[in-house]
Parts: structure tokens; sequence; C-alpha cells
């Protein structure tokens, strides 16, 4: 399948980071702004790619640029989201500041997004 065309942009208005293929959403990485004892943070809560499109590394693809954006920013991230931290854990140098995830993190997440 031709990629090419396929593109990343941030939505803030849904909190997420959207993975288009033209002017369809494929794929996404959601997160909710989230105000820490040192100031704003971005907690990724779920990331997910449309199967079809699945084993094209768009996910990581996906994650690097939301990570990207993020760090451009100046905000922290919080990685709920197993995917995220799993990227994260595997690009160690990624100029990302991390935050640990704690109990306020987790009670910041969307209900549905905890099970």
């Amino acid at each position: 399948m031709d990629t090419s065309a396929v593109t990343v942009r941030n939505n803030p208005g849904r909190h997420r980071y959207e993975l288009l293929d033209g002017g369809t959403v494929i794929g996404t990485a959601d997160w909710v702004p989230f105000e820490g004892a040192d100031g704003p943070q971005r907690i990724f809560h779920h990331t997910s790619v449309d199967e079809a499109y699945g084993g094209q590394g768009l996910g990581s693809r996906l994650a690097r640029e939301a990570l990207d954006d993020t760090a451009a920013a100046g905000l922290p991230v919080v990685p709920v989201c197993p995917y995220i931290k799993k990227w994260l854990r595997t690009h160690q140098d990624h100029p990302a500041v991390r935050v640990p995830v704690q109990p306020e993190h987790l009670a910041a997440v969307p209900r549905q997004e905890q099970q």
C-alpha cells in the first residue's frame, strides 16, 4: 500500500494527533492536557491505527511526530498508553521529557480508556 499521502496533524480541539490518509483519519494518538506541579504536561493515553494500515510502521510514525510536536511545545510527556510507553523505551534518544505516571494522571484519563 502506498503511504506517501499519509500525514500527521495535531487536532487540539479533540485532544489527539491524527494519522490521515488524504482526509480520512486512519489512526489517533489521544492525549489529555494536565496541569502538573511543575507546569503543563500532556498525558498520552491511547494510540490506534486502522487494521487495514497495520504493519507499515505508521503507528511508530504517529508516535514520533506526536512526541516531536509535544517536545517542541515544551510539554513533558506522561506515557499512560502502553504503545507510547514502549515507543519511548525503545527510542531513549528521543528529546521528549518523560514524567512517571502517577495516580493523579490516571484519574485525569477518560474512564473508557482505563479498561
